[in-house]
């Protein structure tokens, strides 16, 4: 099992009843604590009956509730696994690199790609690319030199975008000023860190939207993310690989780069100017004659 189960319910919510749907939407606005309650208790918190969970858990594929909560009592063993628990002997399919640990890295990108929807990596590069909004980036103790990779080259795009650094006092900073015409970037995956979620859930209160690149079990993030693009991380090793994150980050980049092509090359050329010795391209104007950055 490389994948939590809120991925697939995510990527099948069409296929649910109006009521079904409810029960999708409650369990991952809680996931997966709510699925270790009671049916009834489930159905209370959904606002539906016991007879709809059941059908729901039917239609993800299980025998009964048992095996559902077996499943996700399996998923948290695993986000909660030391590097040295880990397995190191994970399947892989032949790629043809020549290499098993080489063709896992494959593997984990056709994956991702495979289970993230289209229209999702969208909407995420829409929210980044507008320049109304100012973008944070945020990473943990191994993410967040992606953070930093990130912030670097959406920086040179478009303006308004901070990448938050050092300890979590220092991050606290930035908070002061943040709010409903904000985006928060965070990158995540297991073992979760405490202060990263303490500083997205007092984000999401301030009423900034929250975009998390997460693992394939889903940081505690999740819960409080307008969009949740979650990639295949493990491979036979103590740690967890980086380059589905990686491949994540630049296609968010690449999006945000085309998104708005003529601010993207007038900063560039910009740029260019400016390491040459040279006075900088001029600004862009606004729809109100106004120069803007």
């Amino acid at each position: 099992m490389e994948h939590a189960l809120v991925e697939e319910i995510r990527a099948r919510l069409d296929e649910f009843t109006a009521t079904e749907r409810r029960a999708a939407q409650a369990l991952m606005a809680n996931y997966p604590f709510l699925g270790l309650q009671t049916v009834a208790q489930f159905a209370d918190a959904a606002g539906v009956s016991s007879p709809t969970i059941l059908r729901f858990v039917a239609r993800l594929g299980f025998p009964g509730f048992p095996e559902f909560q077996r499943r996700l009592k399996s998923e948290i063993e695993n986000q909660l696994k030391a590097p040295l628990a880990r397995d190191l002997a994970l399947p892989s399919a032949d790629t043809g690199c020549g290499n098993a640990y080489a063709d896992k890295l494959v593997e984990n990108l056709r994956e991702t790609f495979q289970h993230l929807p289209a229209r999702e990596i969208e909407a995420f590069v829409r929210l980044l690319a507008d320049e109304r909004r100012t973008v944070y980036l945020l990473g943990g103790r191994f993410t967040d030199a992606l953070a930093r990779y990130m912030a670097a080259h959406l920086r040179i795009v478009r303006p308004g975008v901070h990448h938050l650094a050092g300890q979590e006092s220092n991050w606290l900073d930035q908070l002061i000023g943040m709010g409903p015409k904000d985006v928060l970037v965070v990158f995540d995956i297991r073992r979760y860190q405490a202060g990263i979620v303490r500083f997205a859930e007092a984000a999401a209160r301030q009423g900034v939207t929250v975009g998390l690149i997460t693992d394939s079990w889903m940081s505690p993030v999740a819960r409080i993310s307008q969009h949740v693009l979650p990639v295949r991380v493990a491979v036979p090793s103590p740690w967890d690989s980086s380059t589905a994150l990686m491949a994540v980050a630049e296609v968010l980049i690449a999006g945000v780069t085309r998104e708005n092509w003529q601010r993207s090359e007038q900063r560039m050329q910009a740029l260019e100017a400016l390491r040459n010795g040279a006075d900088p391209v001029r600004p862009l104007e606004s729809d109100d004659g106004e120069a803007r950055e």
